[in-house]
């Protein structure tokens, strides 16, 4: 009867501390891909811009009450630059490239967000006085400032600091159209001493700040054999000169900055490279201590914070969509982003109500290769997505269906064929068919589950002739994150031609659960 006891206050206990334990954050905030975030704080809203690169629209700005729970509000631009590679026309493509890190800053009642492009060899600033709903004012200069942060700094002066490994520093013109001839100066001539001699990714990712009259300058490094780690460099004045530290090294989490709450605590923001499912975004609390940021407990990334519990990704971060819009609303959702600047004559909410239309407009050679094709971020630990396609508008050689994007991918579609249909898994950088059946009915449906769990980083792709009775086909992907598309996977609906342009798939819906189903 004692051991009885004992053990039924034993279970009590730890149901009690799994009860408690659940009501409280745990890292990562975001299992998802969401990497080089800046953050701002705007009375009791956080504000965050990251990274999607090559995708349209760009630079996906993200709110939230608690630091925990996001939503995308808004993006900075619909299309970046109407070029080529952006377009995906004439043989290139920007996959990798687009634009990377940003900078969001509040300032004088206006929000701005700076960002680059290697692909079009220009700086952005992009300004709205409504984050959320607003429209943004672009302008752009040359050159590409890598990795750049904006300041405001007290005295009316706007900077810029960029570059790696030494750091250099901008003055921009009041109306931000360009930088101040002759002010490009190195602030930092060797940002990464603080993590030693032997670097494999010199510092960059800059962030700066100003706290309570002193400078503080946020930068990533990587060295040799070790693993990514956090600096900070800090002046009275900022122009320096900067005295350095290494900050924290733990995990691989590093990149990024400060952010503070209305009740006075701190916290870094930072990301951590996790395999398949992308950069993922982290918490760590701060302490200050001499002058210095103290990141961490024990110099540890924790894995639960003082903080609210996080909630589902889904419907604010990804989301199911049946492709129905009511009051003639024929826009997407915010979870949705194209695989490069879209070619909006060629896909349709309206074409048929409750459906999305993807119409061919030119002959393509691949998966990668296509455009409008439709994209979602995939989420960990684990998810699956679905879908349903009507494929009478297809044309001889179309290939349609649902993949998961990016340099070594995976789909599972339709080939209308010689007036036949086949249905095909295929996979890798080459696009190996690696099993195809023949199929006769006019609609399909396809799932893919994809489990991140301890970075196992496995797809698996099925099909069904009615939604309920699943046939796996093919073999496993082992997704692999490279640098090529430098994201992620997604989930993405496709259809293009090999043969005759003008053919069109009907999707009915996409669906995303957590887990896998």
């Amino acid at each position: 009867m004692i051991s009885r006891k004992i053990g039924f206050s034993i279970f009590i206990f730890f149901s009690f501390f799994l009860s408690y334990a659940q009501e409280k954050a745990i890292n990562p905030v975001i299992h998802a891909d969401v990497p080089d975030v800046s953050m701002i704080r705007v009375g009791n809203n956080y504000y965050t811009s990251s990274t999607t690169m090559h995708m349209s629209p760009g630079v996906p700005i993200m709110k939230s009450k608690d630091l925990i729970n996001w939503e995308i509000v808004n993006y900075a631009y619909d299309i970046l630059d109407d070029t080529d590679a952006l377009n995906m026309e004439n043989g290139q493509n920007a996959y990798g490239r687009g634009s990377w890190a940003s900078s969001l800053r509040y300032h004088n009642d206006i929000y701005y967000v700076s960002t680059f492009s290697g692909t079009t060899g220009k700086t952005y600033i992009y300004s709205t006085d409504d984050i959320e709903n607003g429209e943004w004012k672009k302008q752009s200069f040359e050159p590409s400032l890598h990795d750049n942060s904006l300041f405001f700094d007290d005295d009316g002066k706007v900077y810029m600091v960029y570059a790696g490994g030494t750091i250099r520093i901008v003055e921009l013109k009041k109306d931000l159209s360009g930088i101040i001839p002759g002010t490009d100066k190195v602030l930092i001539q060797n940002a990464n001493a603080p993590a030693g001699d032997n670097i494999m990714l010199n510092a960059e990712g800059s962030q700066l700040f100003k706290v309570d009259g002193k400078y503080y300058l946020f930068n990533i490094t990587w060295p040799r054999g070790g693993m990514r780690t956090v600096l900070v460099h800090r002046a009275d004045d900022i122009m320096g000169p900067y005295e350095g530290k290494l900050v924290l090294q733990d995990k691989g989490v590093a990149q990024g900055g400060l952010i503070d709450t209305p009740e006075g605590d701190w916290y870094a923001y930072l990301f951590r490279d996790n395999g398949a499912v992308g950069r993922i975004p982290y918490l760590v609390p701060v302490k200050w201590e001499k002058g210095w940021p103290v990141l961490g407990v024990d110099g540890k990334v924790p894995m639960q914070l003082d903080l609210p519990a996080n909630q589902s990704l889904i419907p604010h971060i990804v989301n199911s969509d049946d492709f129905s819009r009511r009051d003639n609303e024929k826009k997407l959702p915010l979870v949705w982003q194209w695989n490069h600047n879209p070619q909006n004559d060629l896909w349709s909410l309206d074409a048929r109500d409750g459906y999305l239309r993807l119409t061919t407009g030119r002959i393509d050679t691949s998966f990668v290769t296509t455009r409008n094709t439709l994209t979602q971020r995939t989420i960990g630990p684990e998810s699956t997505g679905e879908t349903s396609l009507d494929l009478s508008g297809m044309k001889e050689g179309d290939i349609a269906g649902f993949g998961v994007l990016q340099d070594k991918y995976g789909y599972v579609g339709v080939k209308l064929r010689n007036g036949k249909k086949t249905i095909r898994m295929v996979k890798g950088r080459d696009g190996e068919v690696v099993e195809e059946v023949p199929y006769d009915l006019g609609e399909i449906y396809l799932k893919i589950t994809c489990d991140f769990k301890d970075r196992n980083d496995i797809a698996r792709f099925y099909y069904s002739e009615n939604g309920e009775n699943w046939k796996e086909i093919g073999e496993a992907l082992k997704m692999e994150y490279t640098l090529g598309q430098f994201m992620g996977y997604r989930y993405a609906l496709f259809n293009y031609a090999t043969q005759t342009p003008g053919g069109y798939a009907d999707f009915d819906y996409f669906r995303i659960q957590e887990g896998l189903k």
